[in-house]
């Protein structure tokens, strides 16, 4: 209940009034009047009746005081028996606030992703709940939090209590990569600084280093102490390396033991050598396809003529430089990517032996692209040379000069170099192809009655690609329609200089959400299945589902944080839970540190599960909210208005007989 005020005058008028009394009075003191201090009761009175005291009365419902309870349901809540550890506590402090009066209960949990965020989700639990209404908070965490404020625990207005799970003095060892360049060129190695982290071990531990599922090292480092690994990159794309330092004895888990980085290999510059035969309508687009890109270094040369040939033109009209086949066919041909013979016959300007360096070439690795038209089916074709023994096909004599439309054959639906074309609507024909009799390779497109019309072959550590069709560049000009000339190139040029995403035969691993995806692809039928091996070393079998494209495809839960091992008995591919770097896996030990500063500032306790669940209590505001074995919880008492009833504070009568009461007797005093 208060009292307040309603005048039935303005202010300043009883103002006025009130003085005017007050002058009255004291004149009549100075005068030495009788009865003067009797004269101000009636004034008082009168004064008072028109102030208008009133009794206000208000209905208040009390409303209860909310303690947040926050779970850390985080990746590294996963380790040993924490994550039913918390079950347990949560179990058990829901029971005992539940049991306390007044007081309301919100549960807020907090999943793992870019680290351990509580008190982001702890700003979200409380957008809609007025401070004077909290009692407290209370965290169920290891204490890996991320995101712990400078400042909440003055800010927050209630005690925050820490409750962690684990146990005091847990060991683990890590890998640490503090230097990862990301990224090397191909043929080149990248340094890696890798460190075991045990905290207050000395010694050495014994690390195991693979690049892309091969071992490449292993040896003994000292613990806690940075060291270089030199990593080869031997193809473009990523290649990820996987660190596994031995588990110590007694440590707390295994998961973070395991690690693995993404490099990223690219090529300084790709230098290409294409030689056409004979200036035709698609020497063009071969060369515009190539220049379109950047980092294409290309060198072009197109034989106007044989040099057999003699109509007496002059040497210096044949030709801006000399053809420097010594330079490109023995010097400088490692130097190249990829080599590309555009309608080329044999004309006595390479030697025999330039033929046998180029088959050697590409059975050491590297790269060659034939494009052949009619002179493919006469004599003196690429056949015709030391070539032949690396070419998927010999000549099969003959040209089909009527139009066709390319399709992928069933082999062609399954390769990546043209499956995922194959959807697409139909392409415009093409004019001629040259019929050959392959001897290996795949066909990956068709033409008239089945013919190949491109063919895939590796050798060796190289490839050969081979295009029997002249008459490509239609798409390139739009021709009925067209078709996916440059994806269809780039892919094709991308599958022969060995672009990892191009493989025909690969695996992949990826993690979505919660679960682990696997990918196998192949020209044949995948596999039955593949192995599994989870992060704590348990192995399972992954039956495959056959996508009808050449991937067979199967998911599983992730349900444990650290890095998943998928084979097939030829290749490895890796997945993280948690992701290559997670923050969450990178220290795995509970520790009070991170949450101390907070909750000492706010009035609050760090205290450990594994010592029992501390007593609640319920404390007055601003008070010690801990103690020896317990937690405390503010009292606010917050409540809501319901109603308000006033009430004059003194009656009219009442006002009027003191009125009247006083100068009844200032007039008797003054009588006498």
């Amino acid at each position: 209940m208060s009292v307040s005020f309603a005048p039935l005058i303005p202010l300043w008028l009883l103002a006025t009034l009130a003085a005017a009394s007050v002058a009255i009075a004291a004149l009549a003191v100075v005068r030495g009047a009788r009865g003067a201090g009797l004269r101000l009761v009636p004034m008082a009175a009168l004064l008072l009746a028109l102030a208008n005291p009133l009794l206000i009365a208000e209905d208040r419902r009390p409303l209860p005081d909310v303690a947040v309870v926050v779970v850390d349901e985080s990746l590294s809540q996963g380790v040993g028996e924490r994550r039913a550890e918390t079950e347990r506590a949560v179990a058990a402090l829901r029971q005992r606030l539940d049991a306390l009066p007044g007081l309301e209960v919100r549960v807020v949990r907090v999943g793992g992703g870019d680290g351990t965020r509580l008190f982001e989700a702890l700003d979200a639990g409380l957008a809609d709940l007025p401070r004077r209404r909290l009692a407290g908070v209370v965290m169920i965490t290891d204490g890996q939090v991320h995101d712990v404020p400078a400042d909440l625990g003055r800010g927050l207005g209630a005690p925050l209590h820490a409750l962690l799970t684990g146990r005091p003095g847990e060991r683990d060892r890590r890998i640490v990569v503090a230097d990862n360049p990301g990224f090397a060129l191909v043929g080149r190695s990248a340094t890696l600084a890798v460190t075991v982290e045990e905290a207050g071990a000395t010694g050495s531990a014994t690390l195991a280093v693979q690049a892309d599922g091969v071992p490449l090292l292993t040896t003994a480092v000292p613990l806690n102490t940075p060291v270089s690994i030199e990593v080869p990159i031997r193809h473009a794309g990523q290649t990820v390396v996987e660190l596994a330092a031995a588990p110590a004895e007694g440590e707390l888990s295994a998961a973070n033991n395991r690690t693995a980085v993404g490099l990223s290999g690219v090529r300084d510059r790709l230098k290409v050598l294409l030689v056409s035969g004979e200036p035709h309508a698609g020497e063009r687009t071969w060369r515009n396809f190539l220049k379109a890109d950047p980092a294409v270094d290309l060198v072009h040369f197109t034989i106007l003529r044989s040099p057999e040939k003699d109509d007496r033109t002059p040497i210096r009209e044949l030709a801006l430089i000399t053809f420097p086949v010594r330079e490109l066919f023995e010097e400088r041909l490692q130097d190249f990517d990829l080599v590309i013979f555009d309608r080329y016959r044999r004309r006595g300007l390479l030697a025999q032996p330039y033929y046998l360096a180029l088959a050697d070439y590409v059975r050491a690795g590297g790269a060659l692209l034939v494009s052949v038209g009619p002179e493919y089916a006469e004599p003196g074709s690429l056949w015709d040379t030391p070539l032949q023994a690396v070419l998927p096909a010999r000549p099969g004599g003959r040209v089909v000069a009527r139009p066709f439309r390319p399709q992928p054959t069933e082999i062609g639906r399954r390769h990546p170099v043209t499956g995922p074309l194959a959807g697409e609507a139909a392409w415009g024909r093409w004019l001629r192809l040259t019929t050959v009799e392959p001897l290996r390779g795949s066909a990956v497109l068709s033409g008239s009655e089945g013919r190949p019309v491109m063919l895939l072959d590796k050798v060796g550590e190289g490839r050969v690609a081979m295009v029997l069709s002249d008459t490509i560049w239609l798409w390139d000009r739009g021709w009925e329609g067209g078709g996916p000339h440059d994806e269809l190139l780039r892919r094709l040029a991308h599958w022969l200089m060995k672009e990892p995403e191009l493989e025909e035969e690969a695996l992949t691993a990826e993690v979505k959400g919660e679960r682990l995806e696997v990918t196998r692809r192949s020209l044949t039928p995948p596999p039955p299945g593949v192995a599994v091996i989870r992060p704590d070393g348990r192995r399972l079998d992954l039956p495959l589902v056959d996508q009808g494209d050449g991937r067979g495809f199967a998911s599983l839960a992730a349900d444990q944080p650290g890095l998943w091992r998928v084979e097939d008995g030829a290749r490895t591919a890796l997945a993280a839970v948690g992701g290559l770097d997670s923050q969450e896996m990178a220290e795995l030990v509970a520790t009070p540190a991170r949450l101390h500063p907070v909750a000492e500032a706010s009035g609050g306790a760090v205290s450990w599960l594994a010592e029992g669940l501390p007593e609640l209590r319920r404390v007055a505001p601003r008070r010690t909210a801990h103690g020896r074995g317990w937690i405390g919880l503010a009292s606010r008492g917050d409540a809501v208005v319901t109603g308000v009833r006033t009430v004059p504070l003194l009656p009219a009568p009442l006002l009027l007989l003191a009125v009247l009461g006083g100068l009844l007797a200032a007039w008797r005093r003054e009588g006498r």
